[in-house]
């Protein structure tokens, strides 16, 4: 299993640079970030390239179930993109936004569906993919559009295209929905990347509910070759829950 650390969440306040330099340290071959657009791109190239570590994924580009502010979602993704391509990052994360209360979902979901259209035209041929995340609306993001696995891999089947994926978040799809690897490994192809963390409270993956090592035999054996992304707050020592982590999934 591949891991990366999102250096957001997982380091906290530390400067990310900082961030990039510990994760090698401690034996990590790539981060994640959540700049995108405004991506310190010569800053973080630096060390990337100091440290010999890879992008997994980066970045937000959001807003895509009001037409009216499509060209805002395009705009932000373009300018991602270019900051891809120079860091090498194999992903950019696109969310949906908030459910629009006075507009039915059905509107909605075609709206992201032709925005998804749009944006796959951008990134084809670039090498980068980007990938639709689902958000749990029980805790962490209320209000939220898509909070279920079964209508983002809808959404991406309608897109068709090899550059649009889902970001299968374990963490959030645990509470939304359950039934884990069924949902992932029916749906392995469409998947570009995934999330992790424990439940409950979003802490270090080893901790909770959730039977990590079970999933990460199901998510190989369907031949997934990507990386995982580690995104939790961590509620003991920071750097022992990241060699901890390394040692269980890495």
């Amino acid at each position: 299993m591949k891991l990366s650390v999102c250096i957001n969440s997982v380091t906290g306040n530390m400067p990310r640079t900082e961030a990039m330099r510990l994760s090698k340290k401690l034996g990590y071959s790539a981060v994640e970030f959540w700049e995108g657009k405004d991506c310190p791109v010569a800053d973080f190239g630096a060390i990337l390239k100091e440290a010999g570590l890879d992008v997994a994924c980066m970045g937000f580009a959001t807003g895509l179930v009001d037409p009216a502010i499509r060209a805002d979602f395009l705009a932000e993704l373009k300018a991602s993109l270019a900051n891809a391509k120079v860091l090498g990052a194999k992903c950019i994360i696109a969310a949906t936004g908030q459910e629009l209360t006075d507009v039915s979902r059905a509107v909605q979901h075609e709206s992201i569906v032709e925005g998804l259209k749009e944006a796959a035209k951008i990134m084809e041929g670039t090498g980068v993919i980007l990938v639709l995340e689902p958000l749990n609306i029980l805790i962490n993001h209320k209000g939220y559009y898509l909070d279920k696995s079964d209508e983002a891999f809808e959404i991406v089947r309608k897109v068709g295209s090899p550059s649009i994926k889902v970001l299968f978040d374990i963490y959030h799809q645990q509470i939304s929905e359950g039934n884990l690897i069924a949902n992932i490994t029916e749906n392995i192809d469409l998947i570009g990347h995934f999330h992790i963390a424990g439940n409950p409270g979003r802490n270090e993956p080893y901790l909770g509910e959730i039977n990590y090592p079970e999933i990460f035999k199901a998510i190989e054996k369907a031949g997934y070759a990507g990386y995982v992304g580690l995104e939790y707050w961590s509620q003991g020592d920071m750097e022992e829950s990241l060699v901890r982590c390394l040692e269980m999934f890495g």
